[in-house]
């Protein structure tokens, strides 16, 4: 084990790419910490940092025996590349089960400059959670799967438009008539908008 130990990164691969298990330990032990601590800081969870930092290394050890691993003397950078992902895909799977699950509060909008906006600003600061879900499900199912999808599930417009097989102009025309309408019951209900 010491004659490997001063190895570089790239020979520690190619050894355990020819079956030398001993090349790998060295290279988990030289990076578990630093690859740990990347998902730790997302996470902030001991249990489900370790989870996903045997995620990690499960896909690290899957992408270099297919052979998919090009060594530029980079493996630390690459390997918490996938670490940060594997988090992102954890908090993209959370939402997308919380959102089937629990009732969840309407939040703001990022990046939407649109007027509109305000009606559902002001509809979350002064109405109930059941209040908002109730005027939203009385939305036409195209409008209420945009406005699902932007504000329940954070998805951009080129993501929703993916989702729905529809073009981007169309995502957001969704969007403005939905907003457009929750104005309206807004109004036909008498709502109070401060």
């Amino acid at each position: 084990m010491k004659s490997m130990q001063g190895l570089s990164d790239a020979a520690l691969i190619n050894a355990y790419k020819k079956g030398n298990l001993q090349a790998f330990e060295i290279i988990l032990s030289k990076y578990k910490d630093p690859i740990y601590q990347t998902i730790y800081m997302l996470v902030r969870d001991v249990a489900l940092a370790e989870d996903l930092f045997q995620e990690v290394f499960i896909k690290i050890i899957q992408t270099i025996r297919k052979g998919n691993y090009t060594e530029e003397g980079k493996f630390l950078p690459w390997a918490s590349r996938i670490a940060r992902n594997l988090c992102m895909d954890y908090f993209r799977k959370q939402k997308a089960t919380a959102l089937k699950t629990i009732d969840v509060e309407l939040p703001v909008a990022k990046n939407y400059s649109n007027q509109d906006l305000n009606t559902l600003q002001i509809l979350e600061q002064t109405q109930s959670a059941e209040t908002v879900h109730a005027l939203i499900e009385q939305l036409p199912d195209e409008q209420k799967q945009v406005i699902h999808m932007r504000f329940y599930e954070d998805l951009s417009f080129k993501e929703i438009a993916e989702h729905t097989g529809c073009s981007i102009n169309t995502a957001l025309g969704r969007m403005r008539y939905a907003l457009i309408n929750l104005r309206k019951l807004i109004n036909e209900q008498s709502l109070v908008l401060q």
